[in-house]
């Protein structure tokens, strides 16, 4: 519309301009006075401007007469096809100032002018190859997405554009949300183009949002064999699409296939927690415990977590509270000063009902990162050696309104995850979910009742009601003034 506005303008000045110009010669005196073989010419200078022009007007039409002369000798000196390459340069020339044409306007928004330049440059040049790209794009511009479907698909007739046809196709069926169509598109594509960064990652998505894992790891080893992913997050990833695959074969009750997907899943990438917990399970079932411990420690040398802990637990169900103390000091004590170590530890003399030692395990945490788990073994703690009931409320209340603490969290849209999943729920990207701490005001809690027997003991109905109002009566008085939900936190044994 713009650039419209702007030829009108353009053009109005200039007939202004040659107005004036016109009328300045008329009013100018004297002429121009030509003499040549006795003849004697006098000109006003509006008519020798005329003449003028009707001479370089001659000229180019006696250079465009040479041409065709010469072609014309030529074809009959025996070049056959002089006269069509004269003319078809001509075409050419039209033609591909009408794509040019068409080209910038597509670039500044102009799609009903880049569609008309795109047909004159058909007409002239007649290749589609050329003129359909721009007249689909030009047609995507305008929203009129069946013109679109229609060129793509007459792209597709063409080896050298057939490419381009699937993928415009393929980027409108994933517009719309038709995932089974495009996900035949992108096999489709890939197949006439397997080096290809954007099918490649398109055809992933696609095949991990419908849990075909084989397929999955095969576009993913494609990939690495084109250098459009590095190794290590190659391994990485094609772990994680073996645990997919081992959790759906799991699922499908074949237990044995399940063991070895998932050890094979740890073997890529050890650090993966979830794999790392699903081969321990596996070496357990398997009545190979001590392989069980390797891949657990492993794993927690990288980054504690919480489901290591219960897995390393698992090893030996049957063992007394201070036999499993003892044993997970070799674990804890890989990483000392970390968070997750020190709650294991404080959990483990819990249940050893060493209250001293759990509030020790804690450390400073209390003050420097009080969240729900914390502030829940700090009342158990507080219970365990006999205070009040009011304290141990006290701090019950404070952990109802505390952050959650680490949780599964999408790396690119911030999703929070109940569990590890291979791609977010949210944005279905790939491989994003991290465990770590999410801001605070996404991760505290209004409520948290369901706690209270972990702490207080089995309260019947009358007094469980009696409770509640108390602690919703110090949350009222002490919780921050900014909260929002988030899961009720566990208190683990």
């Amino acid at each position: 519309m713009l650039w419209s506005i702007i030829k009108i303008v353009v053009f109005l000045a200039l007939v202004v301009l040659v107005t004036f110009g016109v009328s300045h010669l008329l009013e100018l005196d004297g002429g121009v006075r030509i003499v040549m073989a006795g003849v004697e010419l006098n000109l006003t200078p509006l008519k020798a401007v005329i003449a003028l022009s009707l001479l370089i007007l001659g000229l180019w039409l006696l250079l465009k007469l040479a041409s065709l002369l010469i072609a014309v000798l030529k074809f009959i000196n025996g070049d056959e096809t002089a006269l069509s390459r004269h003319f078809d340069r001509n075409r050419q020339e039209k033609g591909y100032r009408a794509l040019s044409e068409g080209m910038m306007a597509l670039a500044s928004g102009e799609g009903d002018i880049a569609m008309a330049r795109a047909a004159k440059a058909e007409r002239y040049l007649r290749k589609p190859a050329l003129t359909n790209l721009v007249t689909a794009q030009a047609a995507e511009m305008q929203g009129n997405r069946a013109k679109a479907e229609e060129v793509y698909k007459r792209l597709l007739k063409d080896d050298r554009t057939r490419f381009v046809g699937v993928r415009g196709i393929l980027r409108q069926k994933l517009a719309d949300g038709d995932t089974d169509t495009a996900l035949k598109l992108a096999q489709t594509a890939f197949g006439l183009k397997p080096a290809h960064p954007e099918i490649q990652d398109t055809l992933l998505r696609l095949q991990t949002s419908q849990e075909d894992w084989t397929g999955a790891r095969q576009t993913l080893g494609a990939k690495l064999k084109h250098g459009n992913i590095p190794r290590d997050v190659h391994k990485r990833r094609d772990a994680v699409l073996a645990l997919s695959a081992a959790r759906d074969i799991a699922v499908e009750g074949k237990t044995v296939e399940a063991r070895e997907a998932a050890i094979e899943a740890n073997k890529l990438s050890p650090h993966l927690i979830p794999a790392a917990v699903m081969a321990a399970r596996s070496y357990i079932a398997q009545g190979a415990p001590r392989y069980a411990a390797r891949v657990i420690r492993k794993a927690w040398d990288q980054q504690p977590h919480p489901d290591l802990a219960a897995a390393f637990a698992a090893i030996a169900p049957d063992e007394t509270p201070q036999a499993r103390l003892k044993r997970f000091k070799k674990l804890t004590d890989a990483r000392p000063d970390h968070r997750e170590s020190k709650l294991v530890e404080a959990e483990l003399n819990l249940a050893a009902e060493d209250f001293p030692g759990a509030r020790r395990a804690l450390g400073d945490l209390v003050e420097k990162d009080p969240d729900a788990r914390v502030l829940t073994i700090m009342a158990a703690i507080e219970k365990g050696e006999g205070a009040a009931d009011r304290v141990v409320k006290g701090w019950l209340a404070r952990a109802m309104a505390a952050p959650r603490g680490p949780q599964w969290i999408c790396g690119k849209c911030q999703h929070i995850h109940g569990e590890w999943a291979p791609a977010c729920d949210h944005c279905e990207a790939f491989d994003t979910l991290e465990w770590k701490t999410p801001p605070q005001n996404d991760v505290t809690s209004p409520t948290g009742i369901e706690m209270l027997p972990l702490i207080m003991g089995d309260l019947d109905e009358t007094s469980a009601t009696d409770v509640a109002n108390v602690v919703d009566a110090e949350i009222v008085q002490d919780a921050p003034e900014t909260s929002a939900e988030s899961e009720t936190a566990e208190a683990k044994k």
